[in-house]
C-alpha cells in the first residue's frame, strides 16, 4: 500500500537490530480478532526485554522506563497469525533513546512504533548515564546522537464532564516498580473503542505520553474529548494528569497533536 504521509521513517538497513518472532496471542486481541493497542504495548515490553539480553547490556544499562510511545497501524494484525518484530534505535543522547519497533505479520499486517526510553537508576530513582557501550550500540543504527525530548501531546485536560470514566485500578495492573503498567493504561483506552468505528480508520495513529506514574492506592478518572485531529484521553489522578493520549488518523496528526 502507499505510504501514508508522517508515517514512521524505515530502518536504517534490512537487518537493523534485533529481530524475533512469536504467534500472535488470543488473550491479546478483541472481540474481532484485532490485536489490541495494549498487547501491542506488550510486544514491545517483551522484545525490549530480549534485546537487552541478546545485546548484552542487561548488567550495566538494566532498567529503562516509557515516556512515549507512538503506535502507527497501518494494517492491522488479527488472530491467528504469526507476528515478526524488528527494533532498533531511531535517536539516543546519553540518558535516553528512541527505540522503533516494526510488527509484521504473516498475512500482511504491519505496525510501526515508536517509543522514547529513559535509562534510570532503580536505587536512587533518577535518570542515569547509558554506558559507552550501549551508547556506541544504540548510536550505530541511527545519526541523531544528541536526542531531546519534546512533548507532542496536550496535558491540560479537558473539563470534568459526566463522560469521565471513573477506572477501577486493579491488582493486576501492577508491575514491579509498584506503578501501573505501560501496557495496562492501553487497556483503558481499549474501552472507548467500541462504537467507534471511525477511531480506526486505516491506518491510524496512537500516542501516549506518561507524565507521571499511577500507584494502586490512587482514584483514577479518564477524561475524554472529540476534536477534529481525533479523540483526546487524559489520565487523571486528582489535580494531576497523569498521562495523555490521542487516537486518530496519521495523516491528520501533525508534529505537535494539540
Amino acid at each position: 500500500m502507499t505510504k501514508p504521509v508522517g508515517m514512521l521513517p524505515d530502518p536504517p538497513s534490512e537487518n537493523a537490530g534485533y529481530a524475533t518472532r512469536w504467534p500472535v496471542r488470543a488473550g491479546d486481541v478483541d472481540r474481532n480478532g484485532r490485536l489490541r493497542l495494549d498487547g501491542i504495548a506488550r510486544y514491545l515490553q517483551d522484545i525490549a526485554w530480549e534485546d537487552l539480553n541478546a545485546s548484552g547490556f542487561v548488567d550495566s544499562d538494566p532498567a529503562w522506563i516509557v515516556r512515549r510511545t507512538v503506535i502507527d497501524v497501518i494494517e492491522p494484525i488479527r488472530w491467528p497469525d504469526h507476528v515478526s518484530l524488528r527494533r532498533w534505535c531511531s535517536g539516543v543522547s546519553t540518558r535516553w533513546a528512541n527505540m522503533r519497533v516494526r510488527l509484521t505479520s504473516d498475512a500482511g499486517g504491519l505496525v510501526e512504533t515508536e517509543a522514547f526510553w529513559i535509562n534510570v537508576d532503580e536505587k536512587a530513582g533518577t535518570t542515569a548515564r547509558i554506558s559507552e557501550a550501549g551508547f556506541e550500540h544504540l548510536s550505530a543504527s541511527t545519526d541523531e546522537h544528541r536526542l531531546r525530548w519534546a512533548p507532542m501531546l496536550d496535558r491540560m485536560p479537558a473539563a470534568p464532564s459526566a463522560r469521565d470514566l471513573a477506572y477501577q485500578i486493579r491488582e493486576a495492573d501492577i508491575d514491579l516498580l509498584l506503578h501501573m503498567n505501560n501496557a495496562m493504561y492501553w487497556q483503558a483506552v481499549e474501552q472507548f473503542l467500541p462504537g467507534r468505528a471511525e477511531l480506526l480508520v486505516e491506518p491510524y495513529r496512537a500516542i501516549i505520553e506518561y507524565n507521571a506514574p499511577i500507584t494502586a492506592d490512587q482514584s483514577l478518572h479518564i477524561r475524554s474529548e472529540d476534536r477534529p485531529t481525533g479523540l483526546h484521553l487524559w489520565f487523571v489522578t486528582g489535580e494531576k494528569c497523569n498521562a495523555a493520549v490521542h487516537l486518530g488518523p496519521i495523516q491528520h496528526m501533525s508534529a505537535n497533536a494539540e
